[in-house]
């Protein structure tokens, strides 16, 4: 009997430390929730290995599930998870994710931006105006289109551009989770860029064969971001969750 008295009275000293630290954590946090927003030939699993971490951290975390077939629909999405979580919000993008968090963005609930090899075009810009100045990227040779103009990646696309430093288990996986991506995007204009006014902070992806690292160097620079350089494939945030996560911790404090 004795014994089981120290065994929950140990417990219940472990549940108020943990309780203690995650408190001590989030009252160093201004953000209160982090919104995270997919890209291309993906989905909300893509932040699998993140939100463990963030939620760790003392963030509340929500992954958005976009359509990917027009920036309207996927700004939609976006600004309805928004209107529904406690702010203030960081909000995270990856790849084409990042074209709708620089129009959401603008939200007065969104405290500030992360960035992980992500677009982030300029007010007026489509993606198409954004890349016009850079060569095609590799990795555009592993896309599929069919007739009704919706894109995918190829197996061996997934493999050799778009998640090469992932295991061939966790590449499958990628390539059997992706969504289906219009090529509307691609000519959608942002109206008033994000980063022009809220904090940016930038995810580098150093080997990305999707985006190449020059524009993504650029955009830093241009939105004069706190930004940092992993040396991943596209997926950093899946070769590389702690990087991409302690960069997003970085932004809600």
């Amino acid at each position: 009997m004795n014994m089981c008295r120290t065994i929950s009275y140990f417990s219940l000293v472990v549940a108020a430390w943990t309780a203690f630290a995650v408190n001590a954590r989030s009252a160093e946090l201004t953000a209160k929730t982090a919104v995270l927003v997919h890209g291309a030939f993906a989905d909300g699993t893509s932040w699998q290995k993140v939100i463990p971490i963030l939620l760790d951290a003392g963030l509340k975390v929500v992954a958005v599930q976009n359509p990917l077939d027009s920036l309207e629909n996927d700004v939609a999405f976006t600004k309805r998870v928004i209107k529904e979580v406690e702010g203030p919000i960081v909000l995270i993008a990856h790849s084409w994710g990042g074209v709708v968090i620089t129009e959401a963005g603008n939200d007065p609930k969104i405290k500030s931006l992360v960035y992980v090899a992500a677009y982030a075009p300029d007010s007026g810009q489509s993606l198409k105006d954004h890349l016009s100045k850079y060569p095609p990227s590799e990795g555009r040779k592993g896309f599929l289109k069919d007739d009704e103009g919706y894109l995918r990646l190829s197996e061996d696309g997934v493999a050799k551009y778009f998640a090469p430093d992932l295991s061939p288990k966790e590449q499958k996986v990628v390539a059997a989770v992706q969504g289906r991506y219009h090529e509307r995007t691609f000519t959608a204009a942002v109206s008033k860029a994000a980063w022009r006014d809220k904090p940016t902070f930038i995810v580098i992806s150093a080997k990305d064969q999707i985006i190449a690292p020059q524009i993504q160097k650029d955009q830093a620079k241009l939105a004069k971001a706190t930004a940092i350089e992993v040396p991943s494939s596209h997926v950093v945030m899946l070769s590389h969750p702690k990087e991409v996560a302690e960069h997003i911790i970085r932004a809600a404090k």
